[in-house]
């Protein structure tokens, strides 16, 4: 009988984290989740971080947990996080200062300054990454504004999954795919982009040879060893979740794009090499590291944000509506009554949702909705618009079709947006595994354990462990005109 082996995966999103044991029995692999906490910035004197303190606490506490459910049958633990955020180390090795949130207000304030300095023409071409305020790159030009001292003591820079993955095992790294995200990078070749860097006065010397994903970085550190009552490997996975989420679908061949759907939905396919011309720039779409010298070219879509913070509007007029109840409503509102570009610069921060959308929706010309259901399904049928919007520009972009949409991630357990994007692209979408970011997270730690021999291996083994469902297309036709309003408004 072979013995079982397991990995703990360590998940951080934006709105929460777990620990996730991943337990493979030499053919199939199941999931357990040992443990799950909040996660949220805080908004301290104006502006918004995140604690990492707290994080690792938690991390801790799950992996403690998982090593009295599994004991030694654990091997390893891998990290991934949302990207581009990170914390700056002095040359002792200490964090300087609480890493900020991507929300975070102080790039608004100098994104006029950043395109004096260099153009974001000249920024595409040298990096490949969609322009976003929320970038690296524009987080730590204003760091050179509003707080250089910060960089003038900086000896390395880590991003979120590095910082825990320094804090579990004591050896800093900048994993590729969580790096591939800063817009600091040339994704021709893989290396900082110097030249980039300099011109806008951030230190290229903080920033450390990118490291492939997995690779074992370490064992623990004996505190954590000693805390934990484990000896575990750290292993560098597709440390942004994104990477992790595509190394979980259960695809095979080429001609399929993925969405991987939560707090954001990033859409894309994966490509042998970055495709960075002026075609892609006019769409703004990125090309970000992959698992297995692969590149995700994809857009970054706002997702489910923009119904969380409704749901949190409400919650605050005193009507604390689940999810379930929060899609009840939209699927039984009128349909097609207005449409939002949901990457529309004020849906991106804090604030009355349901009021920016009404407001967005009189600007525009069209009807606004009134009632909360209107509100929400707005924000579904938009969402599943705009799918369908960065899908043909890949097909544009690569010439050649997509024959099939993979939806993984928390939100692919909404069936409701899934027959919606069914229906807005005209072709079938499958969903599943919901864990795809674990799952792709276990595969990593596999393959640097010798478990797996290759990323297809790993396919095969989720298409085996995993179900999935499947959504045609019911009624496409009412989807036209909706979406041409929606690239009327674009523009």
């Amino acid at each position: 009988m072979v013995k079982s082996k397991c990995y703990a995966a360590v998940d951080l999103g934006a709105e929460s984290g777990r620990v996730v044991v991943g337990i493979y029995d030499g053919s199939r692999m199941t999931l357990e989740e040992i443990h799950r906490f909040p996660n949220g910035g805080t908004n301290i004197l104006g502006s918004i971080y995140w604690d990492p303190v707290r994080l690792f606490s938690e991390i801790k506490t799950g992996l403690a947990q998982a090593v009295v459910r599994f004991g030694d049958a654990l091997c390893s633990v891998g990290v991934d996080t949302w990207g581009v955020d990170y914390g700056l180390l002095d040359r002792t090795g200490q964090l300087i200062s609480m890493p900020h949130c991507y929300r975070d207000p102080r790039v608004d304030r100098v994104m006029e300054a950043c395109g004096e300095r260099l153009s974001m023409d000249e920024l595409y071409a040298g990096t490949g990454i969609q322009i976003m305020f929320l970038n690296t790159v524009f987080q730590l030009f204003a760091e050179t504004q509003e707080t250089p001292q910060r960089l003038e003591i900086a000896d390395q820079l880590l991003f979120m999954p590095d910082l825990m993955n320094y804090w579990l095992s004591g050896v800093t790294a900048n994993e590729f795919t969580i790096a591939s995200t800063s817009g600091c990078m040339n994704m021709r070749n893989g290396q900082w982009n110097d030249e980039i860097l300099t011109r806008l006065g951030i230190p290229p010397d903080i920033f450390l040879e990118p490291t492939a994903p997995g690779t074992t970085l370490g064992p623990l550190t004996e505190a954590i060893e000693t805390e934990i009552q484990a000896k575990l490997n750290v292993v560098t996975v597709g440390s942004h979740d994104t990477a992790s989420a595509v190394a979980g679908v259960p695809a095979v061949g080429s001609e399929y794009a993925y969405v991987s759907s939560g707090t954001w939905a990033l859409l894309g396919i994966e490509t042998a090499a970055p495709i960075i011309n002026d075609q892609s720039q006019r769409y703004n779409l990125t090309n970000e590291g992959g698992i297995c010298n692969t590149i995700r070219v994809l857009g970054n879509i706002t997702g489910m944000w923009i119904v969380q913070e409704c749901r949190r509007t409400f919650a605050g007029e005193g009507d604390n509506y689940d999810y379930a109840e929060i899609t009840q409503m939209a699927e039984t509102a009128d349909p097609h009554v207005a449409v939002i570009d949901p990457d529309y610069p004020a849906f991106g921060t804090p604030g009355n949702m349901p009021e920016k959308i009404q407001d967005y929706c009189r600007d525009t010309g069209q009807q606004v909705p009134e009632t909360r259901g209107e509100i929400l399904r707005t924000a579904f049928e938009s969402m599943a618009l705009k799918y369908r919007l960065v899908l043909e520009r890949l097909e544009d972009l690569r010439g050649g079709p997509v024959e099939v949409l993979h939806i993984v991630g928390g939100g692919s357990r909404n069936r409701l947006l899934n027959q919606m994007v069914a229906d807005a692209i005209n072709r079938p979408v499958i969903t599943g595994p919901v864990e795809a970011t674990s799952v792709g997270n276990f595969l990593m730690q596999m393959i640097a354990g010798g478990d797996l021999k290759s990323l297809d291996e790993g396919k095969a083994l989720v298409g085996n462990s995993f179900e999935t469902a499947e959504f045609e297309p019911e009624n496409p036709a009412p989807w036209e005109s909706p979406f041409e309003v929606l690239k009327k408004n674009i523009g």
